[in-house]
């Protein structure tokens, strides 16, 4: 998926927006206002200043039209491309001053956007060859998880659970609560629907052979070394899919991938990720 489906995801989306701008604008843009009449009307051009994958221009433009219904956009770059230094990516016309209310708002969410989706792409550019597939994780700006697993997507990567709500993922601390792996996959099985899987972590061998045995669907290998990967691998034989999670970066991420997990979680790939540099200017 490309681009955020607007049709179906604009009240969310707009819920994002709206506090946005009440945080920047508050009770009105005072330098604007001292400024300009309020009819003056130009042009504004998006440029890329570092190289960028490009995500979230439906919401870059989003900004513009909740601002101001009567912004023209153009778009010079899709969701997916490459953009590299100097180029063109978007022009915004109409108001000035509701351009430049809008700016700051606009300019963040695509500049994190494009951010999160250059990086992925890195990721996904250093496993390609393997089996392994790059997913984010629930470590997201609070309030943006939508737009940061858009742009995820858009890089390449691929989405675990987006909450609490649309998965089974026992950890650590509910291992503990319930007393144990087995304990804690018959007690959420009898508690879930049976179209949902349940995840399991583990931090070493011996748990993965209790998540096996206790019937997990998927098991994550928790913060373990190569060597430890490896045996997980072969001692599951693909009964049961694997997720790679914790420490991973793109000097090692090669050769996690290489253990022959199917899934590496990254949580760097939205908690992490460096903004790309956009910038907006008037002509």
């Amino acid at each position: 998926m490309n681009s955020i489906n607007l049709h179906l995801q604009k009240r969310v989306l707009h819920g994002i927006i709206e506090r946005a701008l009440d945080e920047d604008i508050g009770a009105g843009d005072v330098t604007t206002r001292s400024i300009l009449k309020g009819f003056e009307t130009g042009i504004a051009t998006a440029y890329a200043k570092s190289a960028t994958v490009i995500a979230g221009t439906d919401v870059f433009r989003e900004v513009f039209l909740y601002v101001d219904g009567g912004i023209a956009f153009r778009g010079f770059r899709s969701d997916g491309e490459a953009a590299a230094p100097g180029d063109i990516i978007a022009e915004v016309g109409g108001n000035l001053g509701s351009i430049l209310m809008a700016e700051r708002v606009a300019l963040n969410l695509f500049q994190r956007m494009c951010g999160i989706a250059t990086f992925t792409h890195r990721f996904v550019e250093a496993v390609k060859g393997t089996s392994a597939r790059i997913l984010d994780t629930r470590k997201t700006a609070p309030g943006l998880r939508l737009l940061d697993k858009a742009a995820v997507r858009t890089g390449g990567g691929f989405n675990h659970r987006f909450g609490l709500f649309d998965g089974v993922l026992i950890k650590d601390n509910h291992i503990a609560a319930a007393g144990g792996i087995e304990r804690a996959v018959m007690l959420a099985r009898s508690g879930i629907a049976h179209t949902l899987k349940i995840e399991v972590e583990a931090r070493s061998i011996d748990e993965v052979d209790q998540a096996l045995a206790a019937g997990a669907d998927i098991i994550m290998l928790d913060n373990m070394g190569l060597p430890a990967m490896r045996e997980a691998v072969s001692k599951v034989a693909g009964k049961v899919p694997l997720e790679a999670s914790g420490n991973v970066t793109l000097e090692n991420v090669r050769q996690i991938a290489e253990t022959g997990v199917d899934f590496i979680s990254v949580g760097a790939l939205t908690h992490s990720a460096a903004a790309a540099d956009i910038s907006l200017r008037f002509d």
